[in-house]
């Protein structure tokens, strides 16, 4: 399984993440990101990263568990 990373003092609240997989991402408040889920199954994983990768700053990392 893959592993979910947030970097909260480089998330600018784009929301780009809670578009592409809002079951994983939310914005607070503040308007800054929270992981929803942490640990990201396989069959996931894809659709995951892809939401990660539309950070426009880059504040969101997949990794292997």
């Amino acid at each position: 399984m893959a592993v979910v990373k947030a970097d909260l003092a480089a998330c600018q609240g784009y929301a780009n993440c809670v578009v592409g997989a809002e079951d994983v991402f939310d914005i607070d408040d503040d308007g800054i990101v929270v992981l929803l889920k942490t640990t990201i199954p396989d069959a996931d994983r894809t659709r995951v990263e892809e939401a990660a990768r539309s950070c426009p700053v880059s504040a969101l990392v997949i990794e292997d568990d």
